[in-house]
């Protein structure tokens, strides 16, 4: 190859440098009227009646759970394939993640498993839409239901990426986007709590920024509870705002980079896609294959400066949650064998052909 072909890469658009001037002119680089502004997008964008802007993913699970009432004592159900951040944010709350085994086909949490490891001190599940790719939301919604759990929706990877015209993070009591280098905006590190329940709302307020229910001077402020600093500064709103102007162009793309993997890999031995309902909404984020000789692959692929990502070991085998792999078939099974293919938004269709290209000639092997 003569090119590097990246499994992802950020770009910016243009925009965030005006909107950085614009703060930086202002003088007020905190949290203030950029970041409600990027909050106000956000929210509209995805039909959530309230957006609440935080430092990162990771801080909007914890502060979605703060703000639901989960701490010591309680059990939260997570899956066992995510990124351990989610974990850590129900250890950071104060309670206990319960790791449950997959759907094989989705990668998603299954209702089945989810079910059986309800007990008494279970206050709430997180369901993770892994790739953008919506977990069962009906089946869920509904044990949610029938067990009195609150249900935080992790979509840090599903931003704009929707179930029957209804965006993910917005079935649950909240849902919880992150802003990354490797998401299809970012802001360096941020994240969102969307909600439509008021009272959940206003707690979320005062947990963000150290107890105070509106933004205040730092000195003769009310602060009606205990809360913590997650403030998101309008610089990196500005940058979010920024990228916002790319959005429909680059979920476009990533559906565009999808659908060519798709035509090009259907039907090869060695190699299966985990599929996208494009025609009910969701959104690739990045295009994932179970690969029957992955790590050969991807050494193959890099020989050629092809990147690709592999997906996470489970939760369960990681030194903090460890557990035996006889409690999940499913996720221990597949996950040697999960692989992200090149699925970048800046990726050209000649550059997808290639990938696809090198990837059948390593099968013939």
């Amino acid at each position: 190859m003569s090119k590097t072909i990246p499994w992802w890469s950020p770009q910016m658009t243009g925009d965030e440098q005006t909107l950085i001037r614009h703060v930086l002119d202002s003088n007020y680089l905190n949290d203030g009227d950029i970041t409600t502004r990027f909050e106000q997008e956000i929210a509209r964008l995805v039909g959530a009646k309230y957006a609440v802007a935080v430092t990162s993913g990771t801080a909007a699970l914890f502060l979605a759970l703060a703000g639901l009432g989960v701490g010591s004592g309680d059990e939260v159900i997570v899956p066992d394939v995510t990124f351990i951040a989610t974990a850590n944010a129900v250890r950071l709350a104060g309670a206990s993640p319960v790791l449950v085994d997959i759907d094989p086909a989705t990668l998603n949490i299954s209702p089945e498993t989810l079910a059986k490891a309800i007990t008494a001190r279970t206050k709430a599940v997180i369901p993770v839409h892994v790739s953008g790719r919506a977990a069962n939301m009906s089946a869920i919604m509904e044990i949610a239901r029938k067990h009195d759990l609150h249900v935080i929706e992790d979509a840090a990877e599903a931003f704009m990426s929707a179930l029957d015209d209804k965006y993910l993070g917005t079935f649950g009591h909240a849902g919880c986007l992150s802003f990354s280098p490797n998401k299809t905006i970012t802001t360096g590190q941020g994240g969102m709590i969307l909600t439509n329940d008021d009272a959940l709302h206003s707690r979320l307020r005062e947990l963000k920024d150290q107890g105070r229910a509106v933004r205040g001077t730092g000195g003769d402020d009310i602060h009606n509870s205990v809360g913590y600093n997650f403030k998101l500064t309008n610089l990196q709103a500005a940058v979010g705002l920024g990228q916002l102007s790319a959005l429909q162009q680059r979920i476009e793309r990533q559906r565009r980079v999808y659908k060519l993997y798709a035509e090009n890999l259907e039907g090869l031995p060695g190699i299966t896609l985990f599929g996208f309902r494009l025609d009910t909404g969701e959104v690739p984020q990045w295009t994932d294959a179970l690969v029957q000789r992955r790590d050969e692959l991807e050494q193959y692929l890099l020989a050629r400066r092809i990147h690709c990502r592999r997906f996470w070991f489970p939760i369960h085998t990681q030194a903090p949650y460890r557990l035996p792999d006889n409690a999940f078939p499913n996720s221990t099974r597949l996950m040697p064998h999960a692989l992200w293919l090149p699925s970048a938004f800046t990726l050209t269709d000649d550059d997808v052909l290639a990938v696809c290209r090198h990837i059948r000639e390593f099968l013939s092997l």
